[in-house]
């Protein structure tokens, strides 16, 4: 139905499809009317273990929240230089990767030019392309979820601008091979590989972005450095690249997300620390789930594992889970509707996930 105010906005933009966030515990307690220390919320990829110590110092003891921060992100382009072991010159910080998704389709997108998004992965890739006016392509992957290569270059067209390609890929868990990433460049189309979940799989196509100046490395500290609400992301390319995005983002990082983030490299021994815990505990929780009849978990290089559900509707297990004050992720389209993702969260969560699992399984 249409509004007043619908004259008032660009076409593309009515009826747009939305992209479904994840609520906070005190919603979701308040929504089942239980305490908030009795949700166990693993359907948002967030670490349990939450920031560095010193994150929480840092924050509390910076004293010029009442100044701009520096627009031009010195500070924190020197850490992330030294972190990944490019220049500076080849990185630009964000509010997370969202805003560098958004950055790099508004850079790129004249109406109507395409994006090619290799599915099931990351919905902010599609939102992005829509709300900037593009053309959305989904590809398929194949049926071990791995990216159809030749399907991507068949969908290539003269208004093709940007490929997205999630390393390890959210939800399914798995790592693209760097000869199907290879191909994807010569076409040379911007190739986006989105690698927020690099410090759970150890593999990096950074070292590519000297020879190749259409590849862009996205990277995120909500999830190993736990960020997730401070929203620290950047992205790594070209210097030429780096400087159009630092061109026309918004002018300031936010002071809290640059203290976070130089706090978190300060630390980031014990931070790694924490996610070989989580991996370790990956491996667990899909030892333990690949035990359950009913459940058949994809081996995975991120956060999460993706099961699928078989003999009961994973709608239904999932709305089970939820009744138990439990929260995993659930994907109501296409091939996943009959797969649930957990985030890999604390021992005693797993367990509980499990112990819930056992019971509506039976």
């Amino acid at each position: 139905m249409t509004t007043p105010t619908d004259r008032l906005v660009r076409p593309h933009l009515q009826g747009l499809q939305v992209y479904e966030p994840i609520e906070p515990p005190e919603v979701l307690a308040q929504r089942l009317g239980i305490p908030v220390e009795r949700i166990v919320k693993l359907n948002g990829n967030e670490n349990p273990y939450g920031p560095s110590p010193r994150v929480q110092a840092a924050l509390r003891d910076y004293q010029s929240y009442h100044i701009y921060p520096d627009p031009f992100q010195r500070a924190i382009r020197d850490a992330l230089a030294s972190y990944t072991g490019l220049d500076a010159s080849n990185i630009v910080a964000g509010s997370g990767c969202d805003e560098l998704i958004d950055l790099l389709l508004r850079l790129t997108l004249a109406p109507g030019d395409e994006v090619i998004d290799c599915v099931p992965t990351f919905g902010m890739y599609a939102f992005g392309t829509r709300v900037c006016g593009g053309r959305y392509v989904p590809v398929p992957r194949d049926q071990a979820f791995q990216v159809d290569v030749k399907a991507v270059k068949a969908a290539i067209t003269p208004r093709t601008k940007v490929i997205f390609v999630c390393s390890p890929n959210n939800p399914t868990g798995n790592l693209p091979p760097e000869a199907a990433v290879e191909e994807l460049l010569k076409s040379g189309v911007l190739v986006v590989v989105d690698e927020t979940y690099y410090e759970f799989s150890r593999h990096t196509f950074v070292p590519w972005i000297a020879r190749h100046d259409n590849l862009v490395v996205l990277r995120s500290f909500s999830k190993w450095a736990g960020l997730a609400s401070l929203r620290v992301g950047y992205g790594l390319m070209a210097p030429a690249l780096a400087a159009y995005l630092m061109a026309i983002k918004p002018p300031y990082l936010s002071s809290a997300a640059q203290v976070a983030l130089l706090a978190s490299l300060e630390d980031k021994d014990t931070l790694l620390q924490r996610v070989d815990a989580i991996v370790r505990e990956r491996e667990r929780l899909f030892a333990r789930l690949r035990q359950l009849p009913g459940m058949a978990p994809v081996p995975s290089a991120g956060n999460f594992l993706l099961c699928r559900v078989m003999g009961k509707p994973a709608a239904q297990v999932n709305q089970e889970l939820v009744q138990r004050g439990i929260f995993i992720r659930y994907f109501d389209s296409g091939r996943l509707k009959e797969y649930l993702r957990i985030t890999v969260g604390r021992p005693d969560q797993s367990d509980a996930v499990v112990s819930a699992l056992q019971e509506i399984l039976r």
